[in-house]
């Protein structure tokens, strides 16, 4: 395994990705494609968000992998409903051939990823074949499988990288020469991201990318939820079946490499002024009376030094690093490897959350994970809270410790560009 925490897998089976019949909106049944997709379920801030993207297009994407009722039964319930109702109406049907899908995302500063979904078998954790680095949240599992089982459908894919060999493989020879015809789908999303895709059909290189993907392990980048939400449901059906499967969108980043970003934490309930006072003494405080892109880049210049957290949600910015090594050392469990004891994510986690703070990192009623940093600031602000603004881990120790087996504190990283949901669905009953 040489970069970004992948490897060829030799000895035992690797990737097996499998055709599938997408589901895919009839563009003349919607308003525009670009108004029925959505950011993946959990980077979408809500309810802001939410709103606007329900409000985009009656059949947005967001009305099924985020239904709104009640209770979580009842969510899960709308969303059947929703996903039936949409195609015995049309909205959505599904593509007449079995397939792979060559997916496209180009940005206007001429950043271009290109990767291949399919219903990738859910091979056992000993094969090693799919390497997670974060650790899982109970609830969001049972969320997500509660949705799932109602639907009987994979809603959205999740994003897996492998390393590939440059352009020399037949993945990346298929991938490029199908990027060159005429595509199903073409539209750009609010975000400024413009998408494409492809069905790849032919079975000569159907084959030719299965027998390439099985020499590979991938990493999750993004989706450790929904990964152990396949896994937790491949365990309830009849095997072999549909559920041996599930939805994912593969990138070669010896390719296209992904960016990683840090995903911000959202403490309800805690005032600013609060939580500084419990860590005086143990951390340094910094008051930074300045913009968010400079407060960022202050937290930038501490993180190269050693762990440092970004505080907001008074109307100013707070640094906080160079934690006292006594405390890290009662805090923080000795039997991990250092480079998982030094994390940002641990640090704030073992130490902040549970011995200052007292905050429950499982009770959204305490917490929340937020992706965009603007929003988890404006959050706290609004609700008197405190925002936790993280520095992105690198690259290299997400791949060092997934490669050890080594899962770090959950919502580490956020890996992109996402695929936007709404493109192609999984149904697994066809």
């Amino acid at each position: 395994m040489n970069t970004a925490g992948h490897s060829e897998a030799t000895a035992r089976r690797g990737l097996e990705l499998t055709p599938f019949r997408g589901l895919r909106y009839d563009p003349d049944r919607v308003g525009s494609l670009a108004a029925v997709t959505s950011p993946p379920y959990d980077v979408v801030v809500r309810p802001d968000g939410l709103r606007h993207l329900q409000s985009a297009d009656p059949h947005n994407i967001v009305r099924l992998i985020l239904p709104q009722a009640t209770t979580p039964s009842e969510r899960n319930e709308q969303a059947a409903r929703t996903l039936r109702r949409w195609l015995s109406e049309g909205v959505l049907t599904a593509d007449p051939d079995p397939g792979l899908y060559v997916y496209e995302q180009r940005d206007g500063d001429g950043m271009l990823q290109r990767g291949i979904i399919g219903a990738l078998h859910l091979s056992e954790p000993s094969e090693g074949v799919v390497l997670p680095h974060e650790d899982v949240i109970p609830h969001v599992v049972a969320d997500r499988a509660g949705l799932m089982r109602a639907t009987s459908a994979n809603l959205e894919p999740l994003l897996l990288t492998y390393r590939g060999n440059g352009s020399a493989t037949a993945t990346a020879e298929v991938v490029e020469r199908t990027a060159e015809q005429l595509p199903l789908l073409a539209t750009t999303t609010e975000d400024g991201f413009s998408h494409r895709l492809w069905s790849v059909t032919e079975p000569a290189d159907v084959a030719r990318v299965q027998s390439d993907l099985a020499r590979h392990q991938a990493l999750i980048a993004d989706g450790h939820h929904r990964w152990a939400t396949y896994r937790r449901l491949r365990a309830e059906h009849p095997s072999p079946g549909p559920w041996d499967y599930g939805l994912v969108l593969l990138v070669d980043t010896a390719r296209y490499p992904l960016r990683v970003r840090a995903i911000h934490r959202l403490l309800h309930g805690l005032p600013v002024a609060d939580a500084l006072t419990a860590v005086d003494g143990l951390f340094r405080v910094r008051h930074l009376e300045v913009p968010l892109a400079q407060a960022l880049e202050a937290l930038a210049d501490a993180a190269h030094a050693g762990n440092a957290f970004l505080l907001a949600g008074d109307g100013a910015f707070h640094l906080i690093d160079r934690p006292d090594s006594d405390l890290l050392a009662r805090t923080i469990p000795a039997d991990r490897p250092t480079a998982w004891r030094t994390l940002d994510a641990t640090v704030l986690h073992a130490t902040l959350l549970d011995h200052v703070w007292h905050i429950p990192e499982d009770d959204p009623a305490h917490i929340a994970y937020i992706h965009d940093t603007a929003a988890t600031v404006a959050k706290a602000e609004r609700g008197g809270d405190t925002a936790v603004l993280m520095h992105p881990v690198r690259e290299e120790v997400v791949r060092d410790l997934a490669r050890q087996g080594v899962t770090m504190p959950r919502k580490s990283t956020s890996f992109g560009p996402k695929p936007a949901s709404g493109l192609v669905l999984r149904a697994l009953d066809l």
